[in-house]
This record gives C-alpha cells, structure tokens and sequence, in this order.
C-alpha cells in the first residue's frame, strides 16, 4: 500500500494546474540543505511486537521526572496537577469537543475560553487576552509581528536573557515578514545593554521576566525608554507561578504579555503539547492574534457567549488575517483554567510563595557547596549556580547518581564559552526536603571527585 498512489501522469497533471515545473519546486521555500539527500540511520522495518519491544527498551533508559529528586527548568516546570483536572477535562463534553464556530451549541466552550481569558489578563495586569496559542514561543514570536503592525516599523531588540528558543523562533518568523532582529548578549543577565539599542526604527522591545537564568526584572525603565521613541514593551513570562508573587508586567508598563501557561494545569508531557498566553491593551485589541470570546446577552435576555473577534486565517481572507495560528490549545487552556480556579487567588499566591521558599532554601545549601557560587542573587523559583567545573559533566555525573540537575548554559548558548560552568536549577513546590540535601550532598561528591 502506497501512502499517496498517483500515477506519473496524475502527477504531472496536477502539477500543470498549479503551474509548478516539478516537485521540487514546491519546496523552494526549504533550504537546499534540509530537502533530504541525507540517509537517516534507521533499522530495516520489523514486526509489531518487535517495534514494541525496542521502543520499550528505549524508554526504559529515559528517567522519570518523578521518580528522582528533580530539578531541571529553563521553559518547562514540574508543578503538582490536583487528580480533578485530568477528571474533568477527560469527561466527553470537553475531550471530545471542537472549535466552536456554531455559538448556540458551543456555549460550554466559548464560557470556558472566556474565563481562561478573563484569567489571563487578571495574571498579567492586562485588558485583553485571547483564546489562547500554541506554546510560549509561538506566542512570543507572533507578539513582534503584532508590534510591526501596530508600530508600522520593522526592528525588534531582544533581550539576552530571552530563551533561545524563543528567539529563535522570532528570528524564524521575522525571516518571513522581513523584519530585523538583535540581541543583546545573554551574560551578565541585566537590562542596561538594552538602551541604547532603541532607537527611532524599533518596533519593539522584548524583555523575559523572570529571565532565562531566573532574574526578576523591573520593567519600568525599559517600558519608558521604548515608549519614547515609539515602540512597544513585549514581557515574555515562562514560568506563569511567578506572577503570583512578582508585580505584573502590565503594572510595569508592557504593552504586549505573551508566555507559557504550562506550569498551571498541564504537566510535562514529553515537551507538549503547551499553552500559549497572549494578553495586551485594549487599544491593540483588533491587531490581537488569534480569536476571542466575548460576552453577550441572547434574544431573551440570557447571558451568552460568542467569538467576538476572529482575525484568523480560516474566518477571513489571509491578506487580513492578524494570525497563521489556526487553532488554540483548547484542552490545555481547559486545564490551565480549572487548576486556577480550584487554587483560587489565595491559593495561587500562596504556591507562588512556597515555590519562591524552595527555591531559597536549596540555593543556601548549594551556596555552601565549596566552590559553587550563586550568580542570581534575586529570583523566584529558578536561579543561576556558576561551578568549579564543566557543568555538562557535572549534570551527566549527578544524573547517573540517580539526580536531575538543572540545565547546563552550555545546553542552551554552546557558542558561550563563558556559561560552561554555569547551572540553570529550577525548584517548585514538588521538591521535597530530602530532594534538597540529596541534591547538596551529591553535589559535594562529584566536585570532590
């Protein structure tokens, strides 16, 4: 059986109506490097049970984010999941159910996006927010292209403690919509760098906080100085906890809030799938990516709920569109929006503090480990340890003693010679006391070693 049974003939017919002279020229847009022309090193296809047995023995080398004392960040945060929100987003109504483009049997999920937006902009100190995005990243690279639009500009500075990954994929997406990029370097994680960099071109600004190596930031400063020359503030927020205890971006002056709502409601998941946060000022509400829910009242007189705004590619002309996103994470927004609600604001805040507590009491301990040296002296629940040694081996080594570390600099910079030593530690309310000392004593083992 062939996945795509065409003919010759069908093939050269299909590609006359398109107007393509061959194939490959459907894929013109893919660097030459990475259209194939490479062996994959794959074994020879084999049977069900024996596929399954060598998956089987292949993740049996992996080790279990719970089964070990855990430690590791830098995007991605282990949080306690309460059963009731697997329960309740696993019952039919919600696993099973759709976008909602017919209102009067979608009211279910159009109240439930509108909530999780109203949670959205109470978290970020914001008006608006949407209906939610894929991931962080996503998020954050449609949050310059919305600043491009509004702006009318086509220059973004980035700040050096934004995640990689997420300016990568800003210098992905701005490889397509022409617009120009810079970074400040990722160490020493400060703001100063970022000044003179703005200037009468720049559209705007991004700032993560707290930062990659976990540094809260004030925004204010750099909230004036874009604004004066015209351009927009963007916060990126990675880990949403933190907002529970830090002043919200939106207070600080940001004009756009995008992050990453996995930490509320959703676990791990092997990398995803995540939530995408997307929150601004009401004035940039029609150049807002994505869709919105909004409330309304129906013919008698009872409180509904539709998609106000829609400015995505499958409701209008993509000329018009303000988005290529065409979905949003519905069933993680679910989660992320019943978790909250069961933490309530009370309970919400109180996490933040036992996550900040954590975070404290392990960087004392790690702080008195000879030759370790704290480089983040603020922070919320992930900071920065600089080592005696190279911190890649100094993970391996703690890994095959039975603990996961943290993110070595050189994971995330490799071309950064002078993060080598330096450690990313992430510590949340899942961590307990004995993971701690655990974690301190096989530290002073392998730097003794």
């Amino acid at each position: 059986m062939r996945y795509l049974p065409h003919t010759d003939d069908e093939r050269r017919a299909m590609l006359g109506a398109i107007g393509a002279p061959s194939i490959d020229a459907l894929f013109e847009d893919v660097p030459a490097h990475l259209r194939g022309g490479f062996a994959f090193d794959l074994p020879p296809h084999q049977g069900e049970l024996e596929v399954e047995r060598a998956l089987g023995r292949l993740a049996g080398k992996n080790v279990a984010a719970g089964s070990v004392p855990f430690f590791v960040g830098a995007g991605a945060y282990r949080h306690h999941i309460p059963a009731s929100v697997d329960h309740l987003i696993q019952r039919s109504e919600f696993l099973t159910s759709y976008t909602p483009y017919q209102p009067e049997i979608a009211q279910g999920t159009l109240q439930y996006l509108f909530e999780f937006q109203s949670q959205v902009a109470a978290l970020t100190g914001m008006e608006v927010a949407n209906a939610s995005m894929y991931d962080g990243s996503t998020a954050c690279a449609e949050a310059v292209v919305m600043a491009c639009r509004v702006t009318g500009r086509s220059r973004t500075v980035l700040a050096g403690g934004l995640h990689p990954h997420y300016a990568a994929t800003v210098r992905t997406v701005s490889g397509f919509t022409g617009e120009s990029v810079v970074q400040t370097a990722p160490w020493p994680d400060t703001l100063g760098a970022l000044l003179p960099l703005i200037d009468d071109k720049t559209a705007c600004v991004v700032v993560q906080t707290p930062s990659v190596f976990g540094t809260p930031h004030d925004l204010r400063e750099i909230a004036a100085a874009a604004h004066a020359k015209g351009a927009l503030l963007i916060a990126v927020v990675t880990e949403v906890v933190s907002l529970g205890a830090l002043q919200s971006p939106g207070e600080m002056g940001a004009d756009i809030v995008v992050g990453e709502g996995q930490s509320i409601g959703n676990g791990l998941n092997f990398g995803g799938p995540y939530l995408g946060l997307f929150a601004t000022r009401q004035k940039f509400i029609r150049q807002m990516p994505g869709r919105l829910s909004g409330e309304t009242v129906d013919a008698d007189g009872r409180r509904g709920f539709v998609l106000t705004l829609s400015a995505r590619e499958q409701h209008i002309r993509r000329e018009k569109a303000t988005s290529n996103i065409c979905t949003n994470s519905g069933l993680c927004c679910l989660a992320f929006t019943i978790h909250l609600a069961l933490l309530g604001e009370e309970g919400f805040t109180r996490l933040a503090a036992l996550n900040h507590a954590k975070a404290v009491m392990l960087a004392e301990r790690l702080a008195r480990v000879p030759g370790v040296t704290l480089e983040t002296p603020s922070f919320f629940n992930e900071f920065t340890l600089r080592l005696p040694k190279d911190a890649s081996a100094v993970v391996e080594a703690l890994a095959t003693s039975g603990v996961l570390a943290g993110v070595p600099g050189a994971r995330l910079w490799p071309q950064e010679k002078a993060l080598a030593n330096h450690l990313i530690v992430a510590v949340t309310e899942t961590v307990s006391d004995d993971d701690i000392e655990t974690y301190a004593t096989t530290l002073e083992e392998v730097l003794s070693c």
